[in-house]
């Protein structure tokens, strides 16, 4: 017992180093931008009536939007208090995943913590643009998490409760967790004792539980107005469209930037696990090399189904994003395979195996980095080594090196190595700007940035402030799910912020629905008089702004 408290007290503390350390959290400078409205709208309905964003929810197959208002009903607090409690939790779940997935290859306790923590690091997946830990809570991030838990569980075949953390995952987001269940559905055929396909079936019933909740809760849900159809294709202008705006979906556009550096991380996936092979348990073995196999072969499979035959359903379940799969098991098995390396005293060998795990966290790509980040790299390569030398040869002072070995790299990557995930969104001119807005304005007003060209603050604006903003580029983002959106965002752009802001004819705005302009202070009206304005903004009404 006092074992699995000193293990749980460890995952908790890498869980705190990833949230407030590094990789990190943000909040309203990613995809919350798009979620954080349509909750609270569903919270309060007068609450950005007029945004496009609420007018098109994408939150029908997915739990996420219930158990936020769920929790803030019972808990009282504002969604972001809520979402990120959601974050923290899901991401030591993943991290306690990782731990479970290490001792299943048989290092030791103290080593399995080493390894999650060195997973724990993240990684940026160039290409797809998607995370191993989503710096915001979304519902990506939270599945993903449970996604590493599920497999986990699995390797020491506590099937049930792999299916309990997989179906809580596909009610928060199917197409994240889809992957485990397809390799979990090919181990029910995989050859074994009778007694061993009933276990595996335990899992089966939490999933059709879930399949049950997701079809009578998007039943109950209002419609946003839109029907989708399984087989539609994508016209010639949705095309153009999304390869405009989320080019990330679009293999043709970034693979042959990319194409090696995932192919070496396969390769290093492989290769680690046939390091392995002797020590994985049979449950195990599919999703090591299944995982990473399916990350590669997403990319001739959504070619074809995307950008040759148009299948429309493609952009919303990102199957690129799949090579997620051959940077993480990089990591986790290349870790793996240096603690079984310098266990029998190969330990050139255990380095080398050590340069990739903190290669893609310090530099996001297997390339050759910059000098301040080599050191960094094989700075920390050599303490691990270290820590896993003296666990391995069960040193008195072992805790020491591998705490040490945990502990340096969380803030030597940004700090030396000048790894910044993400750059600062948030100011006080804009808190001053979205409060001045929510105390001061009708719930009804509609706002526009015409220079803020795109650049993330009219988010930031739309949720701080609860004010509608007619058109931003982070709502472009939503090309993916809805034609009718696609067409209305882009009519939107054209109409207001692909030419310079016009003072001299306020009426086509106006006629438009908008209510207030806000400009940058640099870009502040000589022929019209501030409602309001600080260091960085100036507001004008548009009734204010007369034709010259």
């Amino acid at each position: 017992m006092r074992q699995r408290l000193a293990i749980g007290a460890a995952i908790l503390a890498i869980t705190l180093l990833n949230y407030f350390q590094f990789p990190g959290h943000t909040w309203l400078q990613s995809d919350t931008q798009i979620y954080l409205p349509i909750l609270e709208h569903m919270w309060d309905p007068d609450v950005l009536a007029k945004d496009l964003i609420v007018e098109h929810p994408h939150v029908a197959f997915t739990l996420y939007d219930e158990t936020a208002i769920v929790l803030r009903k019972i808990t009282g607090l504002e969604f972001r208090q809520v979402l990120q409690a959601e974050q923290f939790v899901f991401r030591s779940l993943g991290i306690w995943g990782v731990y479970l997935i290490a001792t299943a290859l048989g290092v030791s306790d103290l080593l399995a913590l080493f390894v999650a923590a060195a997973f724990s690091l993240g990684a940026t997946i160039m290409g797809p643009a998607v995370l191993t830990f989503e710096y915001e809570p979304v519902p990506r991030g939270f599945a993903l998490a449970l996604f590493f838990l599920a497999v986990g569980l699995v390797a020491h075949e506590r099937y049930l409760w792999a299916g309990v953390a997989a179906s809580v995952a596909f009610l928060i987001h199917a197409p994240t967790i889809a992957p485990f269940w397809f390799l979990y559905f090919l181990l029910m055929l995989w050859p074994g004792e009778p007694s061993f396909r009933r276990r595996r079936l335990n899992a089966l019933w939490p999933l059709a539980t879930a399949v049950l909740i997701l079809v009578i809760v998007s039943r109950v849900e209002p419609a946003n107005g839109e029907h989708q159809t399984f087989l539609a294709r994508l016209d010639p202008k949705q095309m153009q469209l999304q390869r405009m705006r989320a080019g990330y979906n679009w293999i043709s556009l970034w693979w042959h930037q990319w194409i090696w550096h995932y192919l070496i991380l396969f390769a290093v996936a492989v290769v680690a696990y046939w390091r392995l092979r002797k020590d994985v348990p049979a449950p195990l073995r599919l999703f090591l090399i299944g995982l990473p196999l399916l990350g590669v072969l997403s990319l001739p499979v959504s070619y074809l189904l995307l950008e040759k035959l148009h299948w429309a359903l493609l952009p919303q379940i990102q199957p690129g994003r799949l090579l997620l799969f051959d940077t993480a098991f990089a990591v986790i098995l290349g870790a793996v395979a240096a603690c079984r390396a310098a266990g029998q005293k190969r330990y050139i060998e255990a380095f080398l195996w050590l340069l990739p795990v903190y290669l893609i966290p310090a530099n996001r790509a297997i390339a050759w980095p910059s000098w301040n980040r080599v050191l960094v790299v094989a700075a920390l390569a050599l303490l691990a080594l270290l820590a896993v030398w003296a666990a391995q040869s069960s040193r008195r002072w072992a805790w020491a090196a591998v705490t040490a070995a945990v502990l340096v790299p969380f803030f030597l990557i940004p700090g030396y190595g000048k790894m910044r995930n993400y750059p600062p969104l948030h100011n006080p001119d804009l808190d001053q700007l979205a409060d001045w807005a929510r105390a001061s304005t009708p719930k009804s007003a509609v706002f526009l940035f015409p220079d803020a060209e795109q650049d993330l603050y009219p988010g930031v604006f739309r949720v701080e402030a609860q004010r509608a903003v007619y058109v931003d580029w982070k709502t472009g983002g939503q090309v993916n799910f809805f034609k009718s959106l696609g067409e209305e965002w882009w009519s939107r752009w054209q109409k207001s912020m692909e030419a310079a802001f016009d003072p001299n004819h306020p009426e086509r705005y106006r006629d438009l629905g908008i209510d207030y302009i806000v400009l940058r202070s640099k870009n502040r009206l000589a022929s019209a008089r501030a409602v309001y304005e600080n260091g960085a903004f100036d507001v004008y009404p548009l009734t204010s702004v007369p034709p010259r």
